[in-house]
């Protein structure tokens, strides 16, 4: 389903209008960033919450940083922005926003230096990207994750993202869900576009930011939920392949992913093969937050509709 309106350079505009031409320098050398937002459906309230919008166009702001970009617009103003375009929209559902950041010259030429920039945002309904959310089957991909001195993988940077295309498209086309990826070093890194957890000998561990990750939005709520509201020790550092056969539970999170449940690995059993206990309160519990539902995070939750 394709949007009705965009933010497009400096306004609103139908969707038709919000075009690019084909020498645009973004389309052509991956010179752009984005980034990814939630907006969940409260049935009960009738309201449309956007989740911690302000974390997200933060990050979005770094990532245009890293590709020498100097937004004028703040977080308060993408978020503005964004209310506006979710209003005109009229969403009485679950849906997804995209803002990027891009540069709009129409020139030939590798670089970043003496381009214009510009920032569009669109969204769009949008419901689970893990069809198989609740029982994911994985797999070791033979791809690395970038590494920081190749590409910033802190950054959702446009061009960066064929590497999670080649992840995820030699997975699916080999009959998984999802692929796990290691990084140049060999340790775990993510998964081909969403953060990893496992709970091994009770503690939950999840790569540290510097194993070339993204620095996740829904990462850091997990890792905040898991440490206020159960009792269980949480840990970030390095992870090896073969400590993941030994998990007794995996999940995999993200913007679009959400709280993704595994339960097999290269055709191996992670715990009893189901999601598993932790899992599933992790789940719940960033649900109700996302919802509006839980008063202790309402803060994360941003009203759409006055």
């Amino acid at each position: 389903m394709l949007p009705k309106f965009a933010y497009f350079k400096g306004e609103i505009v139908p969707y038709e209008q919000a075009k690019v031409g084909v020498a645009t320098h973004a389309f052509n050398y991956g010179t752009g960033a984005f980034g990814g937002l939630r907006a969940y459906w409260n049935a009960q309230e009738e309201q449309l919450y956007l989740f911690r919008p302000f974390d997200h166009f933060h990050r979005f702001l770094n990532s245009a940083r890293l590709l020498l970009m100097e937004p004028k617009l703040t977080e308060d103003d993408l978020t503005a922005i964004t209310v506006e375009l979710l209003r005109k929209e009229g969403f009485r559902q679950n849906a997804y926003v995209r803002p990027l950041a891009y540069k709009s010259d129409e020139v030939i030429g590798v670089r970043l230096h003496d381009l214009q920039d510009e920032i569009t945002i669109f969204s769009i309904p949008f419901d689970k990207y893990v069809k198989n959310d609740t029982g994911a089957h994985v797999t070791f991909s033979s791809w690395r994750r970038v590494d920081d001195n190749m590409i910033p993988a802190r950054g959702k940077i446009t061009g960066t993202y064929i590497n999670s295309a080649f992840i995820k498209t030699d997975a699916s086309n080999a009959g998984f869900d999802e692929a796990l990826v290691l990084n140049v070093d060999g340790h775990l890194s993510e998964g081909s576009a969403m953060n990893f957890f496992m709970v091994r000998d009770g503690i939950l561990l999840t790569p540290p930011v510097t194993d070339n990750i993204l620095e996740g939005i829904t990462r850091r709520t997990i890792l905040e939920l898991a440490e206020n509201e159960l009792d269980i020790k949480v840990r970030e550092r390095s992870i090896d392949r073969t400590e993941v056969y030994l998990a007794e539970e995996i999940f995999l999170t993200g913007t679009a992913a959400q709280v993704t449940a595994v339960t097999r690995v290269d055709h191996r059993k992670i715990g009893s093969g189901e999601m598993g206990p932790v899992t599933e309160r992790l789940r719940t519990l960033f649900e109700q937050a996302a919802l509006g539902k839980n008063p202790t995070y309402k803060k994360w939750n941003y009203p759409v509709y006055e």
